[in-house]
């Protein structure tokens, strides 16, 4: 049962049967299968939904010979935590420079956040700290009868607040919306029915791997066979489809006024020529040779924070004090039991002979019998500040935490507690820079103090400088704004009037566009 619903339906019921023989979903919401030894390689490429298209180079085009869009009224449809936020306010700020009126369309929580940037807001639905609370899923998919129901509820409070995010005036000024484009991460859920309801065009980003590949399996998935990579986002992305589909079809009946999607479409995924951009560095992860030219790796994505933070005098004095410190936090995630791994991180520094910055966050992290002049406790900081200071840093994996503390340069240990974050951690590991990631839930003295010395080695310290170097001149932002520009349909170009383009070229030309 995924989601309180029976998988063995319809005619749908063939692909079902091979997937149930291969999958199996476990207490912590991940998916973990095995690929049978008389399923052959051909077989296990099953049509996911999203096609790759022919194999094409993951460089974008020349900003110079971007195509001459005019002003666009963009929506954001974006979900998760302030991670998953901070790169669309960063892209969303671009794309104003560039003429277009941007919305974000995110949680109320972050509603400041977006409006300080000077970007438009409208609440979704979801609250992203009940859906942190239930990392311990490690998923999308819940572990157990007692957050079935919550998920579900979160989920439906998202899809539905999606199409008003899209049509209805300003919510603070009044000022009416016009989609012409909808940008969208995939946990949207309902963003590709919004699309075909207002008939714009779709382009989805995303922090981690959605697209089917034969190079490394579905972030959600555990298969250890090279030969169910692919298969792995076929299994995801069906038993997502059918935990949800009885919400999307209820959202498109009442809501879109379109037809439900029947059993035989097999999934929730997106049309194929929808084009997908990756938020990440290609000389961390390049682009797979099986991903067509519809899909972008664009670089990781910054928001400059630094510029405008003022340390408080006791960090800075702190920091001149001694050597450069190890960060130790794991952001917005809940911890379950903080006093215990606090004191973990504290005996790790301390055996090592190290200075450490414990973040406290939303996991409650920092609770000492006694105060340590070798621990500074900290509450919100700008990373791209912060790990600047650092030596090395201990966190969570989460794609704008990997970014951030390897664009300074520091060895990484991630410390997984669900998603993607497996998946950064291999990668760092991967290219050097950190040892193997330590599933939260195996966190302990002796393998924190482990991964402390391993990043206090200085060929790692090396590695870690060479990538930073690698990276520094990527500018994932505006990789983003080039890949949403590149494909963008032409016949919605030429539908334009007049008018409208020579406005926009105005635009291009003041913010210094040629």
């Amino acid at each position: 049962m995924i989601f309180g619903i029976d998988i063995h339906v319809g005619s749908y019921i063939l692909q079902l049967k091979l997937v149930n023989r291969l999958a199996t979903i476990q207490n912590d919401g991940t998916v973990q299968f095995e690929v049978p030894e008389d399923i052959k390689p051909h077989t296990a490429h099953l049509d996911s939904g999203v096609i790759s298209g022919e194999p094409g180079n993951a460089e974008l085009i020349d900003a110079g010979v971007l195509p001459d869009l005019p002003p666009l009224q963009i929506v954001m449809l974006i979900v998760g935590t302030r991670g998953d936020v901070q790169p669309f306010v960063a892209i969303g700020k671009r794309l104003q420079e560039y003429g277009h009126r941007v919305r974000l369309a995110t949680h109320s929580n972050f509603k400041e956040f977006v409006l300080t940037a000077g970007l438009e807001f409208y609440a979704l639905g979801g609250d992203p700290k009940v859906l942190a609370d239930m990392v311990k899923n490690k998923g999308f998919l819940p572990s157990g009868p007692s957050e079935i129901h919550i998920q579900r509820n979160q989920i439906r409070e998202i899809i539905f607040s999606l199409l008003p995010a899209c049509v209805d005036p300003d919510p603070d000024t009044k000022v009416p919306f016009k989609v012409d484009a909808i940008i969208a991460n995939p946990p949207a859920y309902g963003h590709t029915h919004v699309a075909e309801a207002l008939k714009v065009p779709l382009h989805i980003f995303f922090t981690m791997p959605w697209t089917p590949t034969t190079e490394f399996p579905h972030p959600l998935s555990r298969v250890k066979q090279s030969v169910g990579y692919r298969l792995s986002y076929q299994v995801v992305d069906s038993l997502i489809w059918l935990g949800i589909r009885d919400m999307i079809n209820e959202f498109r009946k009442k809501k879109l006024k379109l037809r439900p999607v029947t059993y035989l479409s097999g999934s929730n995924s997106s049309h194929p020529d929808v084009p997908y951009g990756y938020i990440w560095s290609p000389h961390l992860v390049p682009k797979p040779k099986d991903w067509g030219p519809k899909i972008d790796v664009v670089g990781f994505c910054f928001l400059d924070l630094a510029s405008n933070y003022f340390p408080p005098d006791e960090l800075v004095k702190w920091l001149e004090d001694g050597q450069k410190p190890i960060y130790i936090g794991f952001g917005s995630l809940p911890v379950q039991e903080p006093e215990k791994m606090t004191q973990i991180i504290v005996e790790a520094l301390e055996k090592t002979g190290q200075r450490g910055i414990i973040n406290r966050g939303w996991g409650g992290l920092g609770n000492l019998a006694e105060p340590k002049d070798f621990v500074y406790l900290l509450d919100n900081c700008p990373h791209d500040w912060l790990f600047l200071q650092c030596s090395a840093v201990v966190h969570h994996g989460g794609a704008g935490t990997t970014a951030a503390g390897l664009k300074a340069a520091c060895p990484t240990t991630v410390v997984p507690f669900f998603g993607d974050q497996p998946f950064w951690g291999e990668r760092v590991h991967a290219r050097g820079v950190g040892p193997p990631p330590i599933p939260v839930d195996e966190f302990s003295l002796e393998k924190l103090v482990a991964a402390i010395n391993f990043m206090l080695d200085p060929k790692v310290k090396e590695s870690a400088v060479e990538l930073a170097k690698a990276m520094e001149n990527e500018d994932g932002v505006e990789g983003a704004v080039q890949a949403f520009h590149k494909h963008f349909p032409q016949k919605k170009i030429d539908s334009e009037p007049e008018e409208k383009r020579q406005f926009y070229c105005s635009l291009r030309h003041c913010f210094g566009h040629s």
